[in-house]
């Protein structure tokens, strides 16, 4: 049965759920002062809501993409919604620690569901050639989230306090779900047969099946390697290194950290244009981010003394821009993946960014704890060094998977053929076209 929707209410719809999504992953980090009085948290019981949280959000992108194969995108949205909803309402509610961590654990729950839900849709309602920059769209889109967060969250927290601000994200939550279940649909020309398949097929083959190709290896890799640092940087540990490692003021910490918000927003569409115009190309952007942002880091704490603000600046605007060319993984699971099992697939690679989030956010901070005296609440500028150098791990490791899987993704795109020429030879049909 066909229906009258049109992709840009289905994507309208869709992105909407998946910015206020956002909101609610990070409004807890505008509340943060107000969580550790009102939970009687240290710093490392914070830092333990926002790893629960992500921790859960990436256990559960396999079995999310699992799920949005078998049952569609208008499903996955409209449960993940009403999920967090509810853990909002939970956390309004909250006056100790428990009751405030399964709060937590629900918003990670329903938010698992969303993106890879709304990159889903895209790539049954656009055309091919769109879908590359539709989807940095939608992130860019799920990055003001963060700004709403910052900005009218922040400003409601502290003029209404902490009950209001979570009910209300809580109804705000009902609301979409709510438009969710209405406004979405699957594609115009359905395909029963694949959805059928998907729903005989056992979970461990079908998500064998998913992450056999090495396209989408390549994709897990790519989305591993270039979030991490802005992650790590933007969810906990930015403001405090800013603040007393780097001798700046809160309200230049701020600034710091909406560069790099800003420096995603902008960098996601061109990311996108990029991967649209040269697909056998998009390995390139990659580990170009990758190069660049080993680049700042290291510019940033070889020397032992605070860096200029313009430098400052300079960082920020480097990792800020890893956030999009993530998505490129996303899209080497579409074109790596069959459609009755592209759900799976996006789901294996949006796990990658998280793994290596989690793994940085808590090899800092626990190299912080090594190299300081016990009981210490502030670290120097060298304690600082030590503990983001560990993020060199997971970097060499992520060029590593995009390398090797770069390699055998082109070997099967030659065996299909498709193979990628050399670049001289590219450039030279280039000149000549």
């Amino acid at each position: 049965m066909r229906t009258r929707r049109s992709p840009t209410v289905v994507w309208a719809v869709a992105a909407a759920a998946y910015l206020v999504a956002v909101v609610h992953r990070t409004a807890l980090g505008v509340a943060g002062v107000d969580a550790v009085q009102r939970f009687g948290l240290s710093a490392t019981g914070l830092a333990m809501f926002s790893v629960l949280q992500l921790g859960v959000y990436a256990a559960l992108q396999i079995p999310a993409g699992r799920a949005l194969d078998r049952f569609g995108a208008r499903v996955l949205i409209t449960t993940g919604s009403a999920v967090m909803a509810v853990g909002q309402g939970l956390l309004a509610l909250a006056d100790d620690v428990p009751l405030a961590l399964a709060a937590r654990v629900l918003i990670g729950a329903g938010d698992a569901a969303i993106f890879i839900s709304a990159c889903r849709l895209i790539a049954e309602w656009f055309p091919a050639r769109r879908v590359p920059v539709m989807v940095q769209v939608t992130g860019l889109v799920g990055q003001s989230g963060q700004i709403v967060s910052a900005v009218v969250v922040a400003w409601v927290l502290h003029a209404r306090g902490w009950g209001v601000t979570f009910g209300a994200l809580a109804a705000v939550g009902a609301a979409v779900t709510v438009v969710a279940a209405t406004g979405l649909a699957r594609r115009p020309d359905p395909a029963p047969s694949a959805v059928e398949t998907a729903a005989r097929e056992r979970f461990v083959h079908a998500v064998r099946a998913a992450v056999l190709p090495a396209g989408t290896r390549l994709g897990f890799w790519s989305h591993f390697l270039t979030p991490f640092s802005f992650n790590v940087v933007a969810m906990l540990w930015g403001v405090p290194f800013f603040v007393t490692a780097q001798g700046r003021t809160p309200a230049e910490a701020s600034v710091l950290l909406t560069t790099m918000t800003a420096s995603a927003m902008t960098a996601g569409p061109l990311v996108g244009r990029w991967t649209s115009r040269h697909p056998l190309r998009r390995s390139w952007v990659v580990l170009a981010s990758a190069g660049a942002t080993f680049a700042v880091w290291a510019w940033l704490l070889l020397p032992a003394t605070p860096r200029p603000f313009a430098q400052l600046v300079v960082f920020a605007v480097v990792i800020g821009a890893g956030g999009p060319v993530s998505l490129v993984g996303i899209d080497f699971a579409r074109t790596f993946t069959t459609g009755d099992r592209l759900g799976t697939a996006t789901g294996f690679v949006n796990t990658g960014g998280f793994v290596s989030t989690i793994t940085g956010v808590l090899a800092v901070g626990v190299v912080l704890q090594l190299v300081s005296p016990a009981g210490a609440t502030t670290y120097p500028l060298d304690a600082w060094r030590l503990a983001f150098a560990v993020l060199l791990v997971p970097w060499v490791v992520g060029v590593v998977g995009v390398l090797h899987h770069r390699r055998r993704a082109r070997a099967d795109l030659s065996a299909a053929g498709t193979p990628v020429p050399p670049l001289r030879e590219a450039l030279r049909r280039r000149r000549a076209s």
